[in-house]
């Protein structure tokens, strides 16, 4: 086991690419325990890409995703599954069965991973729904709520295996300001409270300023990292033009161009 003070995850020369089409190269950082750390950059440059990398939806093509030391990739499916099993993961669109209720999609990967009886899960199911503040949905179906509690509501699907690394893909996507502000809010309660390291693809700037600590800038142009650091950190101090511009809301050529074809995230 690492010593707590090392990486919960480290990333070293993370090629991904789609056949002869490289999306990213060239990408390496570590992921502090406790942190909230963003991946950050115009549209096309790969952010979400990278994250399906790191939860094992997409091989890389080249380079190493250390996870407490041990190469994820290089490992055989059943321990890829068991350390998928350390993830939670929200997806952009939430993405709960819509033919099950909120309750049942909280205790799905409690059915499908734990020998626990249907009274426990029905217990943990609650707790973790009021966890988020979503205890009154249990039995409520997704298409009965607003698309702020369907956020909330995956997340507490995310945390049904209490893991200790939590990935999300553009959380506030969709949201009003207020409702993005009170997820930021729980992003905070569930790094504070469960002690979750979190990994946060996002371009809502007040959301990354508010609640990230550390992050990378992936370039769309050069397909490579270009800034590393806390976001507001790269808000005041960096000096690179596609930094700044992302950072001050500027649109690029890049951004523009990327819009207007296929986009990896």
């Amino acid at each position: 086991m690492a010593e707590s003070s090392d990486p919960i995850i480290s990333v070293h020369d993370l090629t991904i690419a789609f056949g002869p089409k490289v999306i990213q190269q060239n990408v390496s950082f570590d992921l502090k325990r406790g942190s909230i750390f963003a991946v950050m950059g115009g549209s096309g440059c790969g952010k979400s890409t990278l994250l399906k990398s790191m939860i094992g939806l997409l091989r890389p093509a080249s380079g190493q995703i250390l996870v407490e030391g041990e190469d994820y990739w290089a490992q055989n499916q059943r321990r890829r599954t068991e350390l998928n099993h350390r993830f939670g993961v929200l997806f952009q669109s939430a993405a709960l069965w819509s033919s099950m209720t909120v309750g049942e999609n909280v205790a799905l990967p409690m059915e499908m991973f734990t020998p626990l009886r249907p009274d426990v899960i029905r217990r943990l199911v609650e707790l973790k729904l009021g966890f988020v503040g979503m205890e009154h949905a249990v039995d409520l179906m997704p298409s009965e709520i607003s698309g702020g509690m369907r956020k909330r509501a995956g997340l507490a699907r995310a945390i049904a295996l209490d893991p200790d690394i939590l990935f999300f893909d553009e959380p506030s996507a969709g949201l009003d300001p207020i409702t993005s502000a009170r997820l930021d809010d729980l992003i905070l309660t569930l790094r504070d409270g469960l002690g979750a390291t979190i990994v946060i693809v996002s371009h809502e700037l007040p959301s990354l300023f508010k609640i990230a600590d550390d992050g990378i800038f992936l370039d769309a142009k050069t397909h490579t990292p270009i800034a590393h650091g806390a976001p507001r950190d790269l808000r005041d101090h960096s000096t690179i033009p596609e930094v700044m511009a992302f950072m001050n809301r500027e649109a690029t050529v890049q951004d523009a161009s990327a819009t207007k074809g296929e986009t990896h995230g």
